[in-house]
């Protein structure tokens, strides 16, 4: 399975709470500076966790390099630890499928200034664990599939195009973005956990073809 594959799963990193935040930050008093704040600190969680996710991954594949047999058992190893991660992950986006719509913190998201948009994206994709372990799965099919450190960027990118797109609609569509964002923030409370499952399942299916081929 190529890294290519895993690309879709940026959906699950911006699904829900982090896509509605992002749309607030867009409507607020500064959208751009809070946008771009927010944006660099989802960045800077998005890089630390695949690539810690890589380094774990690569150093216990890089530990067994004796046989082609052995090698291949810690690569089989990593598959299941991935498709276990995946399983998890559906289970996690579905028991909060009925959570992801505004708290009422994120009223406050409309005065934002960068350094809060920056400590939100800080916090916000550290604290969810559906982040956490989609970093972890995509940080570990990259070291399971020996590619180096810089094939986890397009994955990063992503996740950072997906979330900005509330501030590329009020850029490119001035005041009508007024009456978009809300119906993006809606829908993203509504409908993101659906699309997030059927990304993951598309994920599972394709590993357990892989183990059992």
């Amino acid at each position: 399975m190529s890294i290519l594959t895993v690309l879709p799963l940026a959906v699950v990193m911006v699904a829900g709470t982090q896509l509605v935040a992002a749309v607030f930050l867009a409507s607020g008093d500064r959208p751009r500076q809070a946008s771009l704040g927010f944006l660099a600190g989802a960045a800077i969680v998005v890089v630390t966790g695949t690539t810690i996710a890589w380094l774990i991954a690569r150093t216990v594949g890089a530990g067994g390099g004796g046989g082609g047999g052995r090698r291949e058992t810690i690569r089989t190893t990593i598959d299941w630890v991935v498709l276990a991660l995946l399983v998890a992950l559906a289970v996690v986006v579905f028991l909060r499928r009925h959570s992801t719509g505004p708290p009422a913190w994120m009223s406050r998201l409309r005065h934002a200034g960068p350094g809060y948009g920056l400590r939100l994206g800080l916090v916000l994709f550290v604290v969810m664990p559906a982040d956490d372990i989609t970093m972890a799965t995509v940080g570990a099919t990259a070291a399971r599939q020996e590619l180096p450190w810089w094939h986890l960027l397009p994955f990063v990118l992503l996740t950072l195009l997906l979330l900005a797109l509330p501030l590329l609609a009020l850029l490119v569509m001035g005041r009508r973005a007024e009456r978009v964002l809300p119906r993006m923030r809606d829908w993203a409370a509504r409908n993101s956990w659906i699309v997030s499952e059927v990304v993951i399942a598309f994920f599972i299916l394709m590993i357990g073809v892989d183990l059992l081929t």
